[in-house]
């Protein structure tokens, strides 16, 4: 189903009166593996507009890293087009690419991918250094970036003293520090405990509604996909269904509701939270 045939949500922008950030026309990914060939994609088209905030979903093998890929210009589609704020970037060429990805997108992963013998002021900074911001301007970005998240007092920290929340934080700060136009987030919490999850999407929520920033983030967690505005779902290659998010859950009042890291029923193994079915969360 096409964005075109979905009511966007309340409390998103007006398609008509803005250009889509992303623009998918029917799209498909094949994988040569040889002997045999794997169809990823079947014919996506979509749209996603300034301002929006998305959430894909589908089981493994559904397609939606593969879409990711596509999208954060990781990856080129077999056919079909991807215009990314009103550029068609299916043709161009890895260094083109790179600076796309360099200046418009920022990315989130769930494992962090922090450099564990950096700062994490240093960790933040790495992105300006391929965009050629010049050296006095890289930490000033970065400890605005690092405050934007709330962690301005930790930058001096290594990784290894920092919470999972935390280096989650840095990762964010660093995703931002080039003021991108998109963020794109793959399973942002899904190395993290019940409680950090919902802070890190109030960070999300605020970056998207008080800043304007395009998010879209990966996620298979149903309750995770209740912070944003728009759902997207996968499965077998195809965007089967594509709904506006109704009863949007609003993180920074599910927050109070939420026992502290002290209570007496948390984990303390989980420093305070507990981890969520499925996961090995990691602390706050």
């Amino acid at each position: 189903m096409s964005t075109s045939q979905v009511s966007p949500s309340p409390q998103g922008p007006a398609p008509a009166q803005k250009q889509a950030t992303i623009h998918l026309e029917n799209v498909y990914k094949v994988y040569d593996l040889g002997e045999i060939q794997v169809t990823a994609l079947r014919g996506v088209s979509l749209e996603i507009y300034p301002g929006e905030f998305v959430a894909v979903m589908g089981a493994s093998g559904s397609g939606k890293s593969t879409l990711m890929n596509i999208l954060g210009c990781l990856d080129r589609p077999t056919r079909g087009s991807y215009l990314l704020d009103g550029k068609d970037v299916s043709q161009l060429t890895k260094d083109q690419l790179a600076a796309i990805r360099s200046h418009k997108i920022g990315f989130v992963f769930q494992q962090f991918n922090l450099l564990p013998r950096t700062s994490a002021l240093e960790n933040v900074e790495l992105p300006t250094i391929y965009a050629g911001v010049p050296v006095e301007e890289r930490a000033k970005r970065a400890e605005e970036a690092l405050t934007q998240v709330g962690l301005a007092e930790r930058k001096g920290h290594f990784p290894s003293q920092l919470s999972g929340g935390q280096q989650q934080r840095v990762a964010i700060a660093r995703a931002l520090v080039n003021n991108p136009s998109l963020l794109l987030a793959d399973e942002p919490t899904g190395n993290l405990d019940s409680r950090t999850s919902v802070e890190i999407m109030e960070i999300l929520q605020n970056l998207n509604d008080k800043q304007g920033l395009t998010v879209v983030i990966v996620t298979h967690e149903p309750d995770i996909a209740q912070y944003a505005k728009r759902a997207l779902e996968f499965r077998d290659g195809k965007l089967r269904r594509d709904v506006a998010v109704h009863n949007r859950m609003v993180a920074s009042e599910v927050l109070p509701t939420l026992p502290s890291p002290d209570a007496d029923d948390f984990d303390p193994l989980a420093n305070g939270a507990p981890a969520k079915p499925g996961h090995g969360a990691q602390p706050g």
